[in-house]
């Protein structure tokens, strides 16, 4: 059976590495969150350690004759799913997304907040993919430990941009008070390569006050692919803790 302590330890030395929080705590919440999966589902499959522990949970509900689709949204996320045998489809194959279940690098747990559940993605270099598929759910369940809440975005956010236009994309990054960083591969020369084929940017704006107005900017710089914010996708946020699950309703 695959090991999904291994498929985290993978994921995280091929890209950029993220905080992370207690196993207890992701289990609880991945596991959670697979238990929303019905049958005769299409369900998204996330990418991360936390998403990890609810593909593996389906895939135990799978060989006990839950009937679903899948779609997963990276490469780790796919070799995941086969392990497990749940079925695997795309998104021209079906007419729609029952359930998408996703990690996040940072959600704002604030209710006073506008950005509230809000997040930032992309640590993992697959957010483009999640983005799609995420987007097209009915329903969205985001999985995390509470070391990735906060009250504002203030992590790097990264930028999927084409090969030739990483150096252009860069300029108007910084034109936008951002200071941007090609992230690089750790086991071999040069930067990380997606699944798309394109290049990461991470990029530091400090405290985000205004993750819709960001989000807007960058999407509209010729270049990205897509950049790693999520604002106003999220249905519910589980937070595995060491006893249990506390569940954030958006």
């Amino acid at each position: 059976m695959y090991n999904v302590f291994l498929f985290a330890d993978r994921l995280m030395n091929q890209t950029m590495k993220t905080e992370g929080g207690s196993d207890t705590a992701k289990r609880h919440a991945g596991e959670r969150a697979a238990d929303a999966v019905e049958d005769g589902t299409v369900v998204g499959l996330g990418t991360g350690s936390t998403a990890a522990y609810a593909i593996e949970a389906i895939g135990q509900a799978v060989a006990d004759g839950l009937d679903v689709r899948a779609i997963p949204t990276s490469f780790q996320s796919r070799q995941l799913a086969l392990e497990y045998d749940i079925p695997l489809t795309t998104l021209d194959a079906v007419d729609g997304v029952d359930l998408a279940i996703d990690g996040a690098d940072q959600v704002v747990d604030d209710p006073e907040s506008a950005a509230h559940g809000a997040l930032i993605k992309g640590g993992g270099g697959a957010h483009a993919r999640e983005k799609l598929v995420d987007a097209a759910a009915d329903r969205f369940l985001v999985v995390a430990d509470p070391s990735k809440l906060t009250t504002d975005l203030d992590r790097s956010v990264p930028l999927e941009v084409l090969p030739d236009a990483h150096t252009v994309v860069a300029e108007r990054v910084r034109e936008l008070d951002g200071e941007p960083t090609l992230r690089d591969a750790e086991h071999k020369d040069g930067p990380v390569v997606t699944d798309n084929g394109n290049l990461l940017l991470d990029c530091e704006f400090g405290a985000v006050a205004d993750p819709d107005a960001l989000a807007t900017a960058l999407a509209s710089i010729p270049g990205v692919v897509e950049h790693g914010l999520f604002v106003g996708l999220a249905d519910e946020t589980y937070v595995g803790t060491a006893d249990g699950v506390d569940v954030r309703t958006y």
